[in-house]
């Protein structure tokens, strides 16, 4: 291959944003991704832009080794436009097999080249590196997740995706219902085929009368029983006829609604029904009988925020403890943190290094120090009045510090990066600001709750000491504003009895997010999902 390299060959990655219009649906507005069509489009088809480092994502529409396999061709698109970009990839690089056939997904790094005089191409793609570390990743915080809770005696158990109660009470659910699909259903049928008129079921009950009337009338005569039941089978058959009509007469355009509100017994569950946003009430039902348990599983949040460290569909890996207090929560959520640093060192150092070497260059040692050194451990209390210093020394946050407020992003990196250098977790926090099951604690102020903050990401893990108690849970309940009738089933968990249990939910993202260093959270997750995005 030939290797000419304009003047344009020592552009930065930012002068390659400037070369292309910002009019045009570039780069991935929320990663460093750069479509297609953004190299291609240009008037000179790409050939300005040699010279500089790209990441193009796609799917191959062609591929072919060459050179005696020291080499493969992959026609590459990404959906950005109808044309293909000719992407060269070593032996050395990845697997070849792997690469050439057609549907195949990759991601890669390399520089833009201009190819050989007499070709097609304005610009190829010489490539540096396949990536697939985050994936890799991804897959052994997984693995490492199911190994450690199965080491320590836990029992896997899934817990339903939709669900009839919130169990944060925030209300930010996605709504699962097929109203909307069968109204729309039922306004093309009734336009395609009109509800019969007044005049068409007065119609059809006169055929009902005259259909008695000859059954009257045979019987007055004394008819055969053979001509009676043909009669009579005629009056049944129009009286059927005559109650669709009915029915059908009634059938209105739009969501049914009863009593002024949405009628959701007419609704596919007879109720209303949510995607779960946490399996942690469900998977208390389960800590009652088999002690230690844990879900693995996706949840989602109908909250319409464009951070980078939220997605509308994610996955939360959520253990439950029995004969467990705040203290035994605390610890186990340590561990299990501890566990996984450990286990990217020991199987994954190769992607990680690479990680360093593309986005964090501190994220090996990172790991490294979480996995050697203890968790500070503070009071909320503690932790505001440590804010509050920070504050008076000339800290400046954008978000206010005072008692009883949530602790921002900026202020659980205040902690853990600054003031500690290590991971922190912050416990007993304002029952106001807490969900409805945390336990209350003596104080009538606080509920025995506790966050894992660690650098880079801030809140990792949330969790607490469930309330075992009927009658606390109950008002608490009642002092959130929620319906008392979802969480019946919950509240016989200790209407009839129960044991002490604690537990925690961390969002298995954000760990990626906090190992690989990565910046964005979709980036993270194969298909993200966020407002105003659900595609494939």
């Amino acid at each position: 291959m030939a290797d000419v390299t304009p003047p344009t060959e020592h552009l930065s990655q930012t002068s390659l944003s400037d070369a292309i219009s910002s009019s045009e649906t570039l780069r991935a507005e929320f990663s460093d991704r750069v479509p297609i069509r953004s190299i291609l489009s240009r008037p000179d088809g790409g050939a300005g832009l040699a010279g500089n480092h790209v990441r193009i994502g796609g799917w191959v529409k062609t591929g072919r080794k060459a050179d005696k396999d020291a080499f493969a061709f992959l026609e590459l698109n990404d959906g950005s436009c109808p044309a293909n970009l000719q992407v060269i990839v070593d032996s050395d690089k990845a697997d070849l097999g792997q690469l050439v056939p057609t549907g195949t997904c990759v991601s890669v790094d390399g520089v833009l080249k201009l190819p050989p005089a007499g070709t097609k191409q304005k610009v190829e793609l010489r490539v540096e590196k396949v990536i697939s570390a985050v994936a890799r990743i991804r897959n052994a915080l997984a693995y490492a997740t199911h190994t450690f809770f199965q080491k320590h005696g836990f029992l896997y158990v899934h817990t339903p995706i939709i669900t009839t109660s919130d169990c944060e009470g925030a209300g930010e659910m996605f709504q699962v219902t097929t109203l909307i699909a069968e109204a729309e259903k039922l306004e093309k049928d009734l336009i395609k085929n009109p509800p019969p008129t007044e005049s068409d079921l007065e119609a059809e009950r006169l055929v009902v009368k005259e259909k008695g009337d000859i059954v009257a009338q045979l019987k007055s005569a004394k008819a055969s029983k053979q001509d009676i039941g043909a009669s009579v089978a005629e009056l049944k058959k129009a009286k059927e006829n005559l109650a669709k009509l009915e029915e059908r007469s009634k059938l209105k355009p739009g969501i049914p609604q009863k009593n002024g509100k949405i009628d959701y017994t007419q609704d596919f569950f007879a109720r209303q029904a949510f995607l779960t946003v946490s399996g942690q009430l469900q998977v208390e039902s389960f800590v009652c009988s088999l002690s230690s348990v844990y879900t693995f599983g996706p949840t989602f949040r109908a909250e319409n925020s464009h951070t980078s460290r939220h997605l509308a569909e994610f996955w939360m890996v959520e253990p439950e403890i029995a004969f467990a207090e705040l203290e035994d929560d605390m610890k186990c959520a340590e561990a299990y943190v501890r566990y996984l640093c450990q286990w990217l060192l020991d199987n994954c150092y190769d992607d990680m290094e690479f990680m360093a070497d593309k986005f964090d260059k501190g994220c090996i040692n990172r790991l490294k120090m979480v996995a050697s050194t203890p968790f500070e451990r503070i009071t909320y209390t503690k932790a505001v009045e440590l804010l509050e210093e920070a504050v008076k020394n000339g800290k400046v946050f954008e978000n206010k510090v005072e008692w009883g407020t949530d602790l921002a992003s900026e202020h659980e990196r205040y902690l853990t990066e600054v003031k500690f250098q290590k991971p922190v977790i912050v416990y007993n926090y304002p029952k106001q600001i807490k969900a409805f099951y945390m336990r209350v604690n003596d104080d009538g102020k606080t509920v025995a709750a506790m966050d894992v903050l660690v650098p880079k990401v801030g809140e990792l893990i949330g969790g607490s000491q469930r309330d075992e108690r009927y009658d606390v849970i109950q008002s608490r309940i009642k002092e959130m504003g929620l319906p008392s009738e979802p969480y019946e089933w919950y509240l016989d968990l200790r209407r009839y009895g129960t044991v002490k249990h604690s537990g925690f939910g961390l969002g298995f993202e954000r760990m990626i997010l906090f190992a690989t260093g990565i910046d964005n959270i979709r980036d993270v997750i194969p298909f993200p999902r966020y407002p105003g995005r659900a595609d494939l």
